[in-house]
């Protein structure tokens, strides 16, 4: 639990990037066991249209906030907070199951040395260039550690992205200015978690490895939500292991 001040002020605000094929209210698990622990939250509900779009939808909800920002990105969230994270009130990142590209890299790059995952072959795109899930992949490789119900859930209200924002270079990487958590999934079926050990390595986090698929905001809230917290006491100045 979040324990004392910040330089006097509040403690600081959660701001949560959601990933493609799915939104804010996602984390709605989670949303309520930060919120129990007395921190404010705001789930962006980024438009999934572009790199550039997204990266804008978090920045303004960065700037309303009045306190020092822990920035949450899952999936391709990790993409937009590595893009949106410079901003001078982030204090510190928080990766779930995410993409961390460098100064000039976009989404896909980090893939380009393993191959792909049985999932992608499971992607369907419409006239607008935005990328589905078929509905029966969704509880096989995104929520496959959930109830068969909720994963149903899933496919109905999926968000999809549009493919090119995949390719979109970042312009800036926060992760090499502040300093940064990394939830690798090691049951995850849409990024390899070969590929998030190296992304976590990469950037220098701490590390916290949860047995989960891609989701573990909702299939482990209660430990997504404690790697956060554990995030907002380094903040406070706590030591991270205590």
């Amino acid at each position: 639990m979040p324990a004392g001040k910040l330089r006097g002020s509040v403690f600081p605000t959660v701001v949560i990037t959601h990933g493609a094929w799915i939104d804010g209210t996602g984390w709605r698990k989670v949303i309520e066991l930060l919120q129990m622990n007395g921190l404010n939250v705001v789930a962006v509900q980024t438009p999934l249209s572009s790199l550039a779009e997204d990266a804008d939808a978090v920045t303004r909800a960065i700037n309303h906030q009045s306190t020092p920002v822990v920035l949450v990105g899952q999936g391709y969230g990790g993409t937009v907070i590595t893009q949106a994270g410079s901003h001078s009130r982030v204090a510190v990142l928080v990766y779930i199951a995410a993409f961390a590209p460098d100064k000039g890299e976009s989404t896909t790059d980090s893939q380009t040395d393993y191959p792909p995952l049985p999932c992608v072959a499971r992607f369907e795109v419409d006239s607008g260039g935005f990328l589905y899930l078929a509905p029966d992949a969704v509880p096989e490789f995104l929520a496959q550690d959930l109830p068969a119900v909720d994963g149903r859930i899933l496919a109905a209200a999926q968000k999809p992205i549009r493919a090119s924002a995949l390719v979109d270079r970042v312009t800036s990487a926060a992760w090499r200015t502040k300093p940064s958590w990394y939830v690798v999934t090691d049951e995850d079926r849409m990024i390899s978690p070969d590929v998030q050990r190296q992304i976590a390595s990469k950037i220098n986090a701490n590390v916290v490895t949860l047995h989960a698929g891609h989701v573990p905001f909702l299939s482990r809230p209660q430990e997504t939500a404690d790697v956060i917290l554990a995030a907002v006491d380094s903040v406070l100045g706590k030591n991270p292991d205590q």
